[in-house]
């Protein structure tokens, strides 16, 4: 065993005993004929293609625009290279709508389609597809296409509007995020061959003016973990902390993960950071609750959990440092969980080989499952190291409750969950803040 991976699995077996000890939805062995918790329905599913050619997906969040758009990306030799619309007007029958693919397919060399993002400017309504083509073919330079989307469902209505490219730092964009700031701007903030996160004004993206459109870099701190040369972040969250009036952005990356105060964008200042944890290198997907307090961070190797943090020490002005988790999450300790969304106290994941995940954080330092529905029942991966298949990307919808899953090799999913029939945080008693973002009003306005 690799010592550095000893905490990782302590942590994992430890969260697993604690979630099959506590929840009733895991006390059963799960079998293929048994596939998911009794309080998770299947409504609806879409397979999309050839094996492990699905990546990641989001949803629009208003009742009146019901689609869904997953990221397609090439696996080997096989698979296509672009982006699905997918309507749920009908959770039950989700329906293809459009395809977006890059021309000459077959000239453009790796991954293709990886991380989408929606946005809305203007009363138009855009999406983001990070795009990654390698040496060897065209277009090494384009980390993403823009296509105004205003028009759905009707399909010949869909138009690009624009192509990011980054000439001098080739390799595409990886992860994005797209954050309506409290100065009002729309911004996308992505995952390059960067020494950090690279920020673009979507409004001058939109408008034609790509010159002028990057405005900003969020970097990784110089220290001992690492310089964040090459790709500094892999993921990251942007959110508004109302105990400090900053909008801040999560980065996980080179030796850990990274808290900035982003209010201005020129000037990011760091706030806070989690290095030197034990059995973390990289660090992954890193989301907060909605107060700010709690963070989930992903790193990404067999065995590694769900680390969950408590930042109160941070926050309170005792530490600038936060090295030791206080709990831990794993679906199976012998496999991966990969990215999540927050809707606190819940917390849904796409956990790859396991399926969707959804375990409650009411009791911070005590995660507990609370359903489960496995998408993907064939092999582990021989091509790759061996979690790599399954759930992939998944997304919730505020409004109703509605639950979405991107799998790498059977598709689309629909879900919904026993008693769960929407997400406002101040049902809660937290702020309204999540992933999903208030276009129309932005983070500082209150709740209409």
């Amino acid at each position: 065993m690799n010592p550095n991976r000893t905490l990782p699995l302590t942590m994992a077996m430890a969260a697993l005993l604690t979630a099959a000890g506590t929840s009733s939805a895991q006390q059963t062995p799960w079998t293929p004929l048994d596939r998911g918790s009794d309080n998770i329905e299947v409504l609806g599913h879409l397979p999309l293609g050839p094996r492990l050619s699905v990546a990641d997906m989001d949803v629009e969040q208003e009742l009146s625009r019901p689609y869904a758009y997953v990221a397609r990306m090439v696996y080997g030799d096989v698979g296509p290279k672009g982006l699905d619309i997918i309507s749920i007007a009908d959770p039950e029958k989700p329906e293809l709508l459009y395809e977006w693919r890059i021309e000459n397919q077959d000239l453009h060399m790796r991954t293709g389609g990886m991380d989408v993002k929606h946005f809305k400017i203007d009363n138009r309504y855009y999406v983001v597809q990070s795009l990654q083509f390698g040496q060897g073919g065209p277009d090494t330079d384009m980390g993403a296409v823009v296509l105004d989307v205003t028009g759905l469902p009707d399909p010949s209505k869909v138009r690009e509007v624009a192509r990011i490219r980054e000439p001098d730092m080739p390799g595409g964009f990886h992860n994005i995020f797209i954050y309506k700031h409290s100065n009002g701007g729309v911004y996308l903030f992505t995952t390059a061959n960067a020494p950090g996160a690279l920020v673009y004004d979507l409004g001058k993206v939109v408008s034609g003016d790509l010159e002028h459109a990057r405005v900003g870099m969020v970097p990784v701190p110089e220290s001992q973990f690492g310089t964040g040369m090459g790709r500094g972040y892999h993921d990251f969250y942007v959110g508004y902390h109302p105990d400090t009036g900053e909008d801040r952005f999560y980065g996980g990356g080179t030796g850990g993960y990274y808290i900035y105060d982003v209010s201005d964008l020129q000037n990011p200042e760091l706030r806070i950071t989690l290095t030197g944890v034990s059995g973390v290198s990289y660090g992954h997907t890193f989301t907060p609750s909605p107060d700010g307090r709690y963070v989930i961070a992903e790193t990404e190797y067999q065995y590694a959990p769900l680390r969950i943090f408590d930042l109160q020490p941070a926050l309170d002005g005792e530490v600038t440092n936060i090295r030791n988790p206080i709990s831990a999450f794993t679906a199976d300790w012998q496999n991966l969980v990969h990215n999540h969304e927050v809707r606190w106290p819940f917390v849904f994941v796409s956990g790859y080989l396991d399926g969707l995940q959804i375990f409650n954080l009411s009791d911070p330092s005590n995660p507990v499952t609370v359903g489960y529905y496995d998408t993907y029942i064939g092999p582990p991966n021989t091509d790759r190291y061996s979690q790599f298949n399954g759930a992939f990307g998944v997304d919730v919808r505020n409004a109703d409750g509605l639950i979405v899953i991107s799998d790498m090799s059977t598709g689309l999913w629909t879900f919904r969950m026993d008693g769960f029939q929407g997400w406002n945080g101040t049902q809660w008693g937290y702020p309204d803040i999540s992933s999903a973002q208030k276009w129309d009003q932005g983070p500082m306005k209150p709740i209409s």
